[in-house]
């Protein structure tokens, strides 16, 4: 067994099976086969009385191999292993350090004994890949930690603290903050004392579930909550399905019902999406130009320029990951409210048990105020987040150029401003980019890099390993009006208003993409953000202010309904609670305009809202692509899924264009174009992007195209 990830050696009375599978002894094939080999060694060892599993390294077996998915599995199968764990005629014991997830905890669980380290974390997190555990994890969760906590804890696909595991009763022992040597030390102990006391083999399937347990309804008001929360995902309703097996039927069963859901899940389109987005997260962090030997730059210390919600959220972001931050505001009353409102978030996650009180205080002294630029002489990474006016931008700039060391790296958070003109205003360009966070930023985990036409690639590095180390998921994107989700944000925006001037109300428009899988519709959306804000972008580009699609939205804002913020924008919204209503004088003012517009309204079915709000949005993505803008139609979707809720089941825009088919959705956007008056007069934003008709025309793909280049 020397060439095998796993071992297996005897030390005193206590068989040691160690797994060594570098960077996260994940389960490969060749693991597996390591883990039957090394449970036979032991059950043939007449010397062991206990047996402990244990791994090298910075972590328990973190899950399955990510390599293996999508291929057809190798045996020995997980579940066979699991049996040869539970069945072994001597204990076995876990012993848990880093993360146990998914078949790592489902190992654990099948073992008799589990021990871990203070620092551990577990958990089942499949849901997040549109899948269920698949070796007993639905079975075995509820009989050690009761119904309720098993379906929190796999619906929410959240790992755990050791110290709740031992709560829950999914660890039986948790040893203080050790090195791994100590720790195996100690569970070395813990298994002797096992032996001496002649302990019990605890099999966990053993364990029935006593119907009395379970609240009356439980299932049923889980299902609910699914459909709210995780719309257009199946997968919380087929895990809710095995687990109410595995308090309703015997071990065996459950074990069939979650090995029948799981492949169902397996084969899905919802599963593909999501598995799609995982992958592709973790390409989009990577910068296709950039040569291996570039380093980023050192980051100790942060400044932003601008208190207000985004300057204030983007500086959380930083004291929540430890790194000092600089806030610089205007005047010393402006940077008080700035500090004021990030210690008021703070204050409410400590009330709702997200955060401690030493670990508030802990964040607000990693930010300091000032209203001087010459105290950001020691910031090696400064962002401004001040008004989106380019001039303004222009010059903080400016300032920055003449406070900030050599080196210093230099970010503008802007949405849609040139960043080169930005840069333009210093005399270090290199040492420019954006950083666009999208708000609240202390929320939001989109952090879209903005690589302008002279930014070096250290500068593009750094950018990168900071986003990362702040918890952020990053794309890179090149310069352009919007970058690439805002730019292609506008066919989406003003479809879903030309949509009511057609015939539909507000409440059809967002049914029908709450429908699809959007969290909120894109009029509610609108009015949470405030209709201001649209206008007033439209204003300052100037070329949309005239366009008839917009005139809804310009007159509400002209009558002062803003949206949420004014309690009327699209809709009515309650004082107390902003519940939304339908409003009759909004549905009278739309019939107003398309009579004046001379537009015949009629009545639209859910798919077609779904087409003309959605198609504008890929073929606009098409033009990204092909432009350069974006690397990779993966990273489109990694920005919409992460920075404008488009649904996870369903990829991101350029995978669902994917599904649907290329050649049929080009037809249907060369119908809408011809429809909205073609080549003597067609909408801009439906006429094809040639790289849509290239591919529609070759039966190719944009995942296809990715490959190729």
């Amino acid at each position: 067994m020397s060439n095998n990830p796993v071992t297996y050696n005897l030390t005193d009375n206590i068989g040691v099976i160690r797994v060594n599978n570098p960077p996260v002894n994940a389960l490969s094939q060749a693991v597996r086969q390591g883990l039957s080999e090394a449970l036979a060694a032991a059950a043939q060892d007449a010397a062991a009385e206990a047996v402990l599993l244990c791994c090298e390294g910075r972590t328990f077996i973190a899950g399955a191999d990510i390599t293996e998915f999508g291929k057809p599995p190798q045996p020995p199968h997980l579940p066979e292993v699991l049996a040869a764990i539970e069945d072994s005629p001597k204990p076995v014991i876990a012993v848990l350090h880093g993360t146990a997830l998914g078949g790592g905890f489902e190992v654990a669980l099948a073992c008799h004994y589990r021990c871990a380290v203070a620092s551990a974390r577990v958990g089942l997190p499949e849901v997040h890949l549109g899948l269920l555990p698949g070796a007993g994890g639905t079975q075995r969760v509820p009989r050690l930690a009761g119904v309720e906590a098993a379906l929190d804890m796999i619906i929410g696909g959240r790992p755990v603290a050791a110290d709740k595991a031992l709560e829950l009763g999914l660890v039986d022992e948790v040893f203080k903050d050790h090195g791994l040597g100590e720790l195996q030390v100690a569970a070395m102990e813990y298994a002797k004392g096992l032996a001496a006391d002649k302990a019990p083999l605890r099999r966990v399937r053993d364990i029935n579930i006593d119907p009395a347990s379970v609240e009356a309804g439980l299932f049923d008001e889980q299902r609910r909550k699914s459909a709210r929360r995780a719309r257009g995902q199946i997968a919380p309703e087929r895990i809710i399905r095995c687990v109410e097996a595995a308090a309703t039927r015997p071990f065996d069963e459950g074990i069939k019902v979650e090995r029948e859901l799981f492949t169902e899940l397996l084969q899905s389109p919802e599963s593909a999406a999501m598995r799609h987005i995982f992958f592709a997260e973790r390409q989009a962090a990577k910068i296709k130009d950039l040569p291996k030997s570039v380093k980023p730059r050192p980051v100790g210390r942060v400044a932003v320029i601008g208190g207000g919600t985004m300057g204030g959220g983007i500086a959380m972001c930083f004291a929540n990951a430890g790194i000092p931050v600089d806030l610089l505001e205007v005047s010393d009353e402006a940077l008080a409210r700035g500090m004021k409102v990030i210690r008021g978030n703070y204050e409410v996650s400590q009330r709702k048990g997200r955060m401690s009180a030493e670990q508030l205080e802990y964040r607000m002294n990693h930010i300091s105020g000032t209203t001087d630029y010459a105290d950001l002489d020691e910031a090696d990474l400064v962002i401004e987040a001040v008004f989106e006016d380019l001039e303004l931008k222009k010059q903080v700039f400016a300032k920055l150029d003449a406070a900030c060391r050599p080196g210093c790296i230099l970010a503008t958070n802007t949405s849609y401003q040139d960043v080169d003109a930005i840069a333009a205003a210093t005399s270090r360009p290199q040492d420019v980019l954006g950083m666009h966070f999208f708000s609240p930023a202390n929320v939001m985990r989109l952090l879209e890099v903005v690589r302008g036409a002279r930014s070096a690639d250290d500068v593009l590095a750094t950018a990168m390993a900071v986003g990362r180390r702040i918890g952020k998921v990053c794309a890179l994107a090149r310069v352009c009006y919007g970058f690439i989700g805002n730019r292609m944000l506008g066919g989406y925006g003003r479809e879903s208003q030309r949509l009511l001037l057609d015939g539909c109300t507000p409440a059809q428009v967002d049914a029908a993409l709450e429908s699809f899988g959007m969290a909120m519709g894109p009029l509610a959306m609108g009015d949470l953000a405030g209709l201001d804000v649209g206008y007033k972008a439209r204003q300052s580009r100037g070329d949309s202010m005239d366009d008839p699609a917009y005139r809804v939205s310009t007159q509400l804002v002209e009558m002062g309904r803003l949206g949420q913020k004014s309690g009327a924008g699209y809709y009515k919204y309650d004082a107390a609670t902003r519940a939304r209503q339908d409003d009759p004088e909004v549905e009278a003012l739309i019939k107003e305009e398309a009579a004046k517009l001379k537009i015949k309204q009629r009545q639209f079915g859910t798919e077609e809202i779904i087409e003309r709000c959605l198609y504008p949005l890929i073929n606009e993505g098409a033009k990204v692509l092909q432009e350069g803008i974006a690397q990779r139609a993966a990273d489109i979707d990694v920005v919409y899924v992460y920075g404008y809720a488009f649904p996870a089941a369903k990829g991101g825009p350029m995978f669902y264009a994917d599904q649907v088919g290329l050649a049929k959705l080009h037809e249907r956007i060369r119908h809408f174009y011809d429809e909205s008056g073609g080549e003597s007069g067609g909408e801009s934003h439906w006429q094809p992007a040639p790289l849509l008709e290239e591919l529609a025309k070759s039966g190719g793909s944009f995942a296809g195209w990715d490959k190729q280049r």
